[in-house]
């Protein structure tokens, strides 16, 4: 699957070809451009505990639903722990204001309801997209490394088959723009946790440096548990862009900290 770059109404973001193609879903991954904050959220921030004025985040999301065509004004979004559980989303977890409190903790979220758009949020940890063009499914999981760690991005795909009876096969998915191995430089704790879950598969993703520090690909290890979940790799698409090493459309945690917007991923069934 090919993930490319796009401008609708001002607002930039990435998107699938092929869940364009495929019809009856919306969804794209933002990027900092095309809204309204201003200071060091400017200027799309989707983030609702960041401290921006809430007027403008709320016009932000407005901006960016209406760019990548998502209908309605229902949402459902993550409490993200950096851990692997997956909510199954009904109308009661649906809200219209983003700054409704959400009651539930959780890094996957699944739905077979039209209308209603599911919200993760990254800066830097990796955004992943599922849609299920037979049964009308989609999914978002957010993957840090600790996520990654527990299997989120294959957690999503169980629970797409569990719940609604879903065929890996059919399922495509979208890992959007996230920190790269050029910039995912950690100590011996984080290539020991994905030993630890993986075993030996992964190693072809760690690379030890020079100063004894190990780069870590990410986004190669999550496109290997979708494969083991089932998802073809031809249903797999991987945006090579790293946010860390372009700060002109993305805000950066490893980098910035915590004086920073956020960027989202959203998917809705139309």
């Amino acid at each position: 699957m090919t993930i490319t770059q796009k401008q609708q109404q001002g607002v930039t973001f990435f998107a699938s070809e092929e869940m364009e193609q495929a019809g009856g879903v919306a969804h794209g991954f933002s990027t900092r451009l095309g809204g309204v904050s201003q200071g060091m959220w400017a200027t799309l921030n989707l983030g609702v505990s960041r401290g921006d004025d809430p007027d403008h985040v709320r016009e932000n999301y407005r901006r960016f639903f209406a760019a990548i065509g998502a209908q309605g004004t229902r949402m459902a979004m993550s409490n993200q722990v950096h851990d692997n559980h997956v909510r199954v989303v009904t109308k009661a977890d649906t809200k219209e204001d983003p700054y409704e409190k959400v009651s539930y903790e959780a890094d996957g979220l699944v739905t077979d309801l039209p209308g209603v758009t599911l919200v993760i949020f990254s800066a830097d940890c990796l955004p992943i997209l599922y849609y299920d063009p037979v049964r009308q499914v989609v999914g978002a999981a957010h993957a840090g490394w600790r996520g990654t760690a527990a299997d989120i991005a294959g957690g999503v795909v169980r629970k797409m088959e569990e719940v609604y009876g879903c065929d890996p096969r059919n399922i495509l998915a979208a890992i959007g723009p996230g920190i790269g191995p050029c910039c995912f430089e950690t100590h011996e704790d984080v290539p020991n946790a994905m030993m630890a879950a993986f075993s030996t598969p992964v190693l072809q993703y760690l690379h030890i440096q020079e100063n004894g520090k190990y780069t870590v690909d990410l986004k190669g290890i999550n496109a290997q548990r979708l494969e083991k979940a089932g998802v073809l790799p031809e249903h797999i698409g991987i945006c090579d862009v790293c946010t860390s090493c372009h700060q002109d459309l993305f805000w950066s945690h490893r980098c910035v900290g915590t004086n920073r917007g956020s960027m989202a991923a959203a998917i809705g069934l139309r």
